[in-house]
């Protein structure tokens, strides 16, 4: 070997050793960044611009929110909704790069709820994680609705729901799977 070969790679992996140092700090800050999201729910009219997230902890203010605005409207039912499918929210907003609210089909479903919706339609799961307060239907009116699909399939994050002729798409924290 050569003194240039060696030079060469201790070089090549001292500046390995430094990305690699560098990536966690980066992804850190990232992942202790503060974290905002807007909605307008279609059935009540409410709306709620609200930052969730910040130094690295959820805000229970914030949280209990977003469970109130969520509820089940039909029952007035409040249910914690899932800190996760905000943060699924948040990175479908960011990769759209939508400036507008979350506008709510439907948030958190009770079960006397989800059984009735059931009735009418082969849509509803007997056992839906709406029920659980892990999923949501939206749309984005700056984000086409294919867009939006697309968005949060590439999370790979939870189940993806694409319903154009009702033009929403719904989002869960279950396992990964699309219909």
């Amino acid at each position: 070997m050569t003194p240039t070969t060696t030079r060469r790679r201790f070089l090549l992996q001292a500046g390995a050793c430094a990305a690699a140092a560098v990536l966690p700090l980066a992804a850190r800050a990232r992942a202790d960044a503060p974290r905002a999201l807007q909605f307008l729910h279609l059935h009540t009219g409410e709306r709620l611009s609200v930052e969730y997230f910040d130094a690295g902890r959820y805000l229970p203010d914030a949280l209990e929110a977003v469970n109130r605005l969520l509820r089940d409207f039909r029952t007035d039912d409040v249910h914690p909704i899932d800190p996760e499918l905000l943060d699924v929210l948040h990175r479908v907003a960011t990769l759209t790069g939508t400036h507008r609210p979350f506008e709510i089909i439907s948030g958190y479903r009770s079960p006397r709820t989800n059984a009735a919706l059931r009735e009418r339609s082969d849509g509803v799961a007997t056992r839906s994680l709406h029920m659980d307060g892990r999923a949501i239907d939206v749309r984005l009116a700056d984000v086409a609705l294919p867009q939006l699909r697309a968005a949060a399939l590439s999370l790979r994050a939870g189940g993806v729901g694409y319903y154009p002729a009702s033009n929403f798409v719904h989002l869960d924290t279950g396992r990964v799977r699309f219909w």
